[in-house]
């Protein structure tokens, strides 16, 4: 039962529910009637799509191949590759790639300059095999080009010509940068008629989401793997404006610090005070009060308390394993959970994908955290109260939020959009 210090969810006579996060501490509040708002539909404006003509319309889509930086890794029909170079790349459009993010968060350039980081062999070699290919020195070319113009805020005809050590110094961070993104094949359904047919998680097949799941696991150890300064690799997704997405395209963003966060720190101090913290007020409370929407063998997932938004929660039932380190079946099982709850959400809501995983340096034994995603529904927006307060109103509260999601993913499930073996609430 939940210990009596911590009480996450309380009903209060007037209907108000009162929620903390048992893991962060956040405090949340919802008050009556403000979950019967019909939800936001934030999808562009729609406009016919014509022969196909603007299907391709971001720096993400299949067509634009060299607008973005070379591969790092790809999925096509479940076979992986390693390190294309631009023709081959182009020849065959990947199901879902892992490119350099062009404009990073933490730069390389933060790595060398306060880590003394230098890029990894396998980058090196990755660049320099790059570098040689005509089209490949064409792509860094144009690539870097972009780069200039927009740190220097000019004109095309005032960017310089590049010497090959110039390239060279200016490309590292397309192959061996510290920042990078998995980018789906689709920016558009297949059976997309209007640009508001946007290919979201859940539009994906069961099959095609797992690729990008796994993709996005490998994609986190190879940089805890070739980065030592790294202590925490964070996983996430924005869908649509609303939620920080560049493009509306699909995507994740891998992104390495080297500190702890804050957020992380303050989580292990409770772990050490209750150390089955995760045991309590995961699987088990959600159970006692009805939250729990779905679970197969391998992960669960339950409507969640204790956010800012309205928020899915999904947990993976290896606590002692990081993502990476499941086996196939593992992973395709919290996939299929991932992207039932993705499905259920649908298209049209602003998403935050964001991963939670155990820092590749501390040990199972001294942190019992299981790989748990939290979707985070960015349907509302904070302002004056929540600033002065610390008290978040989240206009949706667990069991109305089940409520909607679980009728939908019965649903889905009759349509046969979700993949088998789900056991539903």
């Amino acid at each position: 039962m939940i210990t009596p210090e911590i009480n996450p969810l309380q009903r209060l006579a007037d209907g108000t529910v009162k929620q903390l996060n048992p893991f962060t501490g956040t405090e949340v509040w919802t008050v009556p009637g403000r979950a019967n708002r019909p939800l936001p539909n934030y999808l562009p404006a729609s406009q016919p799509l014509k022969d196909g003509a603007n299907r391709y319309t971001c720096d993400f889509c299949t067509q634009n191949y060299r607008k973005t930086t070379p591969e790092k890794m790809r999925i096509t029909n479940g076979k992986l590759e390693k390190e294309l170079l631009l023709d081959e790349a182009q020849a065959n459009p990947a199901d879902v790639r892992l490119i350099g993010n062009l404009f990073e968060i933490v730069s390389l350039d933060y790595w060398k300059t306060n880590h003394n980081y230098q890029i990894s062999k396998r980058a090196r070699e990755h660049q320099e095999r790059y570098l040689m290919d005509p089209t490949g020195h064409a792509h860094i070319t144009d690539l870097v080009s972009t780069v200039w113009q927009a740190h220097h805020k000019c004109d095309p005809q005032d960017v310089p010509d590049f010497t090959s050590d110039q390239l060279l110094e200016a490309s590292e961070a397309f192959f061996g940068g510290c920042h990078d993104v998995v980018v789906a094949k689709k920016h558009y359904r297949d059976d997309a008629t209007t640009t508001a047919d946007l290919c979201a998680s859940g539009d994906l097949t069961p099959d095609e989401h797992f690729a990008y799941m796994k993709l996005s696991t490998m994609a986190q150890y190879q940089q805890y793997m070739e980065n030592p300064h790294a202590r925490y690799v964070s996983v996430f997704q924005n869908w649509l404006r609303p939620a920080g997405a560049s493009f509306d395209h699909l995507h994740k963003q891998i992104v390495a610090i080297d500190q702890l966060p804050s957020k992380a720190s303050r989580e292990f101090a409770r772990l050490h005070r209750t150390p089955d913290l995760y045991e309590l007020y995961g699987y088990k409370f959600a159970e006692e009060n009805n939250l729990i929407l779905m679970e197969n063998d391998h992960a669960f997932a339950y409507a969640s308390y204790g956010h800012r938004y309205p928020s899915l929660e999904l947990y993976s039932k290896y606590e002692r394993l990081h993502p990476w380190e499941l086996d196939d079946e593992q992973l395709r099982g919290l996939s299929d959970v991932l992207h039932a709850c993705h499905a259920a959400t649908g298209a049209a809501i602003p998403v935050n994908e964001e991963w939670y995983t155990r820092p590749i340096g501390i040990p199972a034994t001294d942190a019992r955290i299981p790989w748990h995603i939290v979707l985070k529904w960015r349907t509302t927006t904070l302002a004056g109260f929540e600033g002065a307060t610390g008290i978040y109103l989240n206009t949706i509260d667990p069991w109305s939020l089940r409520d909607k999601v679980g009728p939908r993913l019965h649903q889905l499930a009759d349509e046969g959009r979700l993949a088998e073996g789900l056991e539903l609430s």
